[in-house]
């Protein structure tokens, strides 16, 4: 079930490095949204010990915890595994690269609290205009990076693993994210010389900020996949040429953006129109794995008479799949100036984030010995994260249509049509669902990871 590896093996001690960090970067994510409703206070302001600019530079903080920082280090918690799996070892260079990647979430969020720098708000990878901010992303990408050619590296040495499903998609996202790197280099490569600022990092992100795209879509199909295997206990390999097919011409669309960069980076009209229109590329993948997945699924029901809503790995596949197809379908509306945008990647970023809570419930934690009990509290988590995410991406698109802008809020959204008021409502509502689901996820996985392992851990 867990793909041959037994709790308490070499994986262990890494396994729970990454996953830590991952639980680490939503906490800190949340106090930082906590310090962000706080400045908000008239007055807090002009407090002497209270930094300049700080709600631009907190909201930076929150976005890149809560999805650049988390979604890395459950890449690392996959990329480790897999490694073990092609025969590799958890040995002493991973648990340096941990303690990197542990020292680069200190460089990353100390600038909020200093006076110097600029928050830009700028697409994908948020950032403040800070030597140590970009620092912090250097080692944090760079640690990961060497954490994915190492699994490249065993890749080419394994003749009987790689195959496997779980260790294919691991390899291909391993590409996809050494891709999305070398995207980087290349367009910060051809911005030298220019002075940090909001048109800076919008160039220097948008290109590996659409391959990161890519990748997360990889990171999607793995879990997926992996929670199919542990919710239904069967497997998807008699599906293998369809996924497979899905995971390469990903790869094989995503590459195109290297040569968009060479050629056209940083100001060519064509660097951000290519970029743009890319994202269609990941329509056909989807499809490709989507539709063998639901057929399974549905074949699974007729089989078995019916589905175990009552595995939380289960139910974690089924919202993950409806709220990011939701999300997708709401992405066919964007126009990029009222809400209708963030209802989408809200939608989208959801059903991975679903995912990957699947994960942790039936595979991180139980390779570490430090399973979760089944119980309504996990159940009843899965439910407020995704039904709340989903009510909150949909009141964000019904506002949308009434024209409420984005990345604007309280008064100066100037709602006037019920239509849109009502789809706010909905959307505050939805979002306090979420954010009660995040914070008992984040509570009980670390409960889960602090606890000794070889027992079964009751949620409180």
């Amino acid at each position: 079930m867990y793909f041959g590896i037994e709790p308490q093996s070499a994986t262990y001690p890494r396994l729970r490095g990454w996953t830590g960090l991952a639980v680490f970067s939503l906490a800190l994510a949340g106090i930082f949204a906590l310090l962000l409703a706080v400045s908000r206070i008239p007055g807090v302001e002009k407090m002497a010990l209270w930094p300049l600019d700080f709600f631009n530079k907190g909201l930076v903080i929150h976005v890149v915890f809560s999805f650049v920082v988390w979604f890395l280090s459950v890449f690392g918690a996959i990329l480790s595994i897999a490694t073990v799996r092609l025969g590799g070892s958890s040995g002493p260079l991973e648990k340096v690269l941990l303690v990197i990647a542990y020292l680069s979430t200190i460089l990353l969020f100390v600038p909020s609290f200093m006076n110097r720098g600029e928050a830009t708000l700028n697409n994908y990878i948020p950032a403040i205009t800070d030597p140590i901010y970009y620092s912090g992303l250097v080692t944090l990408g760079g640690s990961l990076g060497v954490m994915a050619l190492r699994l490249l590296f065993n890749f080419f040495s394994s003749k009987l693993q790689w195959p496997e499903l779980f260790c294919f998609g691991a390899i291909v996202a391993a590409f996809l994210y050494l891709l999305a790197l070398t995207v980087f280099i290349v367009a910060g490569v051809s911005l030298v010389g220019e002075e940090f600022s909001y048109e800076f990092n919008e160039a220097l992100f948008w290109g590996g900020g659409h391959t990161l795209q890519y990748l997360n879509l990889s990171l999607l199909f793995v879990a997926l996949g992996t929670l199919f295997s542990l919710g239904i206990g069967t497997s998807l390999s008699v599906y293998r040429r369809p996924i497979k097919a899905a995971y390469i011409l990903l790869s094989a669309t995503a590459t195109t953006g290297l040569f968009i960069t060479f050629l056209f980076a940083p100001s060519h009209d064509l660097y951000w129109s290519l970029f743009t229109n890319l994202q269609y590329g990941m329509a056909i993948p989807s499809l490709l794995f989507g539709f063998p997945l639901v057929y399974a699924i549905i074949s699974a029901r007729k089989t078995h008479g019916q589905l175990p809503w009552h595995k939380p790995v289960f139910l974690c596949l089924a919202l993950s799949i409806i709220v990011f197809t939701v999300g997708c379908l709401l992405g066919i509306f964007v126009d990029g100036a009222d809400t209708r945008t963030p209802a989408h990647y809200h939608g989208v970023i959801a059903g991975i984030n679903l995912s990957f809570m699947g994960l942790f419930y039936g595979l991180f934690l139980p390779l570490m010995g430090r399973d979760l009990k089944p119980s309504r509290a996990v159940n009843s988590q899965v439910w407020m994260f995704g039904g709340g995410q989903l009510l909150a991406s949909l009141g964000l698109f019904m506002a949308g249509g009434y024209g409420t802008p984005r990345k604007i809020a309280g008064s100066a959204q100037n709602l006037s049509d019920i239509g849109a008021i009502i789809g706010m409502y909905l959307n505050g509502i939805g979002a306090l669902i979420a954010i009660s689901g995040g914070v008992m996820f984040i509570w009980m996985i670390a409960h889960a990871l602090l606890k000794p392992p070889h027992q079964i851990v009751r949620p409180s």
